[in-house]
C-alpha cells in the first residue's frame, strides 16, 4: 500500500508553474501509487480534496553517460486539479 513517502516530489519547472496558475499541481511519485491513494493522502495530510486527478507512468530507459550504461528510474506523475483557492501547503508543520 502506497503512503505518503511515496510522493516524491511536486514539480517546479516552467510548464508546470503555467499549469499551477491554472489550479493544476504536478506530483512525481513512486510507480506504485494509485490515483485513489493519491487523493487520500491529499485530503489526510494536505486537507485538499482534489476534483480531478491524471496519472501518467513514465519507464525507466537505458542511457550511456561517458561510455558507461546506466538505467533511469520509472516514475508516476499525477496532474491533479485543486478546488480554486486552495493550495498544497501542509498547515500542521
Amino acid at each position: 500500500m502506497a503512503d505518503i513517502t511515496d510522493i516524491k516530489t511536486i514539480l517546479y519547472t516552467e510548464k508546470t508553474l503555467g499549469l499551477q496558475e491554472q489550479g493544476v499541481v504536478v506530483i512525481q511519485t513512486s510507480p506504485k501509487m494509485t490515483k485513489n491513494r493519491l487523493k487520500e493522502i491529499l485530503k489526510e495530510y494536505f486537507g485538499v480534496t482534489p476534483l480531478r486527478v491524471n496519472s501518467l507512468r513514465i519507464d525507466g530507459k537505458v542511457k550511456r553517460f561517458k561510455g558507461r550504461e546506466g538505467q533511469r528510474s520509472e516514475i508516476k506523475k499525477f496532474y491533479v486539479q485543486l478546488p480554486e483557492g486552495s493550495s498544497l501547503e501542509n498547515t500542521e508543520a
